[in-house]
């Protein structure tokens, strides 16, 4: 039997991922700090349909992370545990670092040092490639898009490292390529678009279609920055957990790449089409609010996918209108998880060995594309 060890195992891709491992007949080996608003609800939801080893652990342990590490011995290691936030990283940039960064360099030292064998699948973000100000962007139909890249932004684009949470996933991006390439260890890094469906607890700025969803459900107004015509990729869980999979069935070939991971140009969404897609599936009229652009955001983010297809033979599955059709059922049948949310709290403000206590005190919700 094939066995996988998922870091922040507990949250919403975490979570799936374990599940679809588990359907898919592997031993499954969770750790998380639960210190992620929903992860304990996840991890109860996941107990109850699969059989995982779970382990409470921040991965700033080195220590406990070689040992876990160690022991489990695992075929692959898919990384996921993160601060997921830009606002957070500019308000604790330390932490963020020691989340992202050196979490992240606990990982792959582990795998060396304790389980040289192990697949290593390292989570990044499309942000690693900063604002993009070079490429032409133009307005067409009341949507922004490339003028000039009509198949998404592809994986020889230049980094550029924007806001400590692009440096610090950055830098674990950057690791995780060159552990393959001094090393000989096998790695790859997903520079992952927006990632949408159930089980993800969206707040302000980080999950914005899952927010939206929630807010609308509970009927709270939202608030747009911008003039919501931005677009971005948007990939369906599902599609994404069989990347991984993917990814590890064609491990020795993939060793060392960067993919670039999103719904690709049949995929997208703007901010307004979104709150349409939302008002015809709920049969409802959203109250809208209006703000500024947020600092740094950019107006598109498309992925190309083709190295993805080509690689990994593998493409997305689930359309946009299918996909946020499964969030809104998902958010309906579980109103009563998000009923005292309060999607302005830090996501790592936690530090109590119990769960996240969650108040509700916003009167609106928030987005940020960021």
């Amino acid at each position: 039997m094939k066995s996988i060890l998922i870091t922040g195992g507990a949250g919403f891709i975490g979570v799936n991922a374990a599940y679809h491992f588990h359907k898919c007949g592997w031993q499954v080996t969770v750790i998380d700090d639960l210190s992620r608003r929903g992860a304990a609800d996840n991890l109860d939801w996941l107990r109850r349909r699969a059989q995982i080893s779970f382990h409470r652990a921040d991965i700033r342990d080195r220590d406990l992370v070689d040992q876990l590490i160690g022991e489990a011995k695992p075929d692959a290691v898919l990384h996921l545990a993160a601060q997921v936030a830009v606002t957070t990283s500019v308000s604790d940039p330390r932490a963020d670092f020691e989340v992202n960064a050196l979490g992240t360099f606990n990982v792959l030292e582990a795998v060396r040092r304790k389980s040289p064998d192990s697949f290593f699948i390292n989570a990044s973000t499309n942000k690693v490639y900063g604002k993009m100000e070079d490429l032409r962007v133009i307005d067409r139909n009341g949507r922004y898009e490339y003028r000039d890249q009509p198949d998404g932004v592809d994986e020889d684009r230049p980094l550029d490292f924007h806001s400590p949470y692009g440096c610090s996933k950055g830098v674990a991006d950057q690791y995780t390529i060159d552990y393959a390439r001094i090393y000989n260890v096998r790695t790859v890094t997903f520079r992952q678009s927006c990632i949408y469906g159930p089980r993800q607890f969206g707040i302000e700025d980080q999950g914005w279609v899952a927010w939206f969803a929630i807010a609308a459900v509970l009927g709270q107004p939202i608030t747009i920055y911008g003039d919501g015509k931005q677009i971005r990729d948007v990939l369906y869980v599902e599609d994404l957990v069989r990347a991984y999979e993917a990814a590890c069935e064609h491990n020795e070939e993939v060793s060392g790449q960067a993919f670039n991971l999103g719904g690709g140009p049949t995929n997208t969404l703007s901010l307004l089409e979104l709150i349409d897609l939302l008002e015809e599936q709920l049969q409802i009229s959203l109250s809208l609010r209006w703000d500024g652009w947020r600092p740094g955001d950019q107006p598109v983010f498309v992925c190309n996918l083709k190295k993805a297809q080509r690689m990994l033979e593998w493409q997305p599955t689930v359309g946009v209108s299918d996909g946020v059709g499964r969030l809104i059922h998902w958010v309906r049948d579980n109103k009563k998880l998000f009923g005292s949310l309060n999607p302005h709290r830090d996501l790592l403000e936690s530090t109590s060995s119990d769960p996240p206590k969650w108040t509700f005190s916003t009167k609106r919700a928030v987005l940020s594309t960021m």
